[in-house]
């Protein structure tokens, strides 16, 4: 019996056999009929909410996994501002995932006017994104949370009745995630799927603060 590194060898001088023109056509036709039936079936409405951590890592999951199935992905950030940088945004950038963070940071950080005004471009940013149908998964980011501030009044420039319109007459095949604590009950009915995180243990608690690459 010849050395089993040598049949390794052999084996690997072989020609692979290259796959048949019906092989090819058939995963072809396959693709296709995937893709139609994509287009054609309604999309899926996904909201992230509750106190855990892991409502933004979700989503942030969801987006690599659609990217990786031929989708085109955007993430629009209702909180975070451009002024930092996020490990996120740095992979993104690396792979093609379309990521802005249209916020100005935590509410105490600025005044209610540059808050307002951040909150006021960022959804006109993307309700026009969502009305375009560029995407096929857009990604509302800590919208729940720029919802649900009551330092200052909102409903002006982030009114809610108008995202639950927006998001309710999107493209027919767009998915949808929202993230964020305290989702309204209005934005929950009209979700397929709904996931509350709750929150058992943090290391917040013991005095830890953000760890690079676990929270930015």
């Amino acid at each position: 019996m010849e050395p089993k590194h040598i049949e390794n060898a052999q084996w690997k001088d072989q020609e692979v056999e290259e796959p048949s023109k019906s092989d090819t056509q058939h995963k072809t036709n396959h693709q296709n009929k995937i893709s139609h039936q994509q287009r054609n079936e309604k999309g899926k409405l996904l909201v992230y909410t509750g106190d855990g951590k892991g409502k933004t890592t979700a989503a942030l999951g969801l987006a690599l996994r659609a990217t990786g199935r031929g989708k085109r992905v955007v993430v629009i950030q209702f909180i975070k501002s451009p002024q930092r940088t996020y490990g996120e945004h740095l992979m993104f950038q690396k792979i093609g995932i379309d990521m802005y963070q249209k916020g100005a940071g935590f509410t105490w950080t600025k005044t209610p006017d540059v808050h307002r005004e951040a909150l006021r471009e960022a959804w006109t940013f993307a309700k026009d994104i969502i009305k375009s149908g560029e995407y096929n998964l857009v990604i509302l980011d800590e919208l729940n949370n720029a919802l649900a501030i009551n330092r200052f009044p909102i409903a002006d420039v982030l009114p809610f009745q108008d995202v639950l319109d927006t998001i309710r007459t999107r493209p027919r095949s767009m998915d949808v995630v929202v993230t964020g604590r305290n989702a309204q009950s209005a934005l929950l009915d009209q979700a397929d799927l709904v996931t509350v995180m709750s929150l058992e243990k943090h290391y917040y608690n013991e005095g830890v603060n953000a760890i690079l690459g676990l929270e930015y």
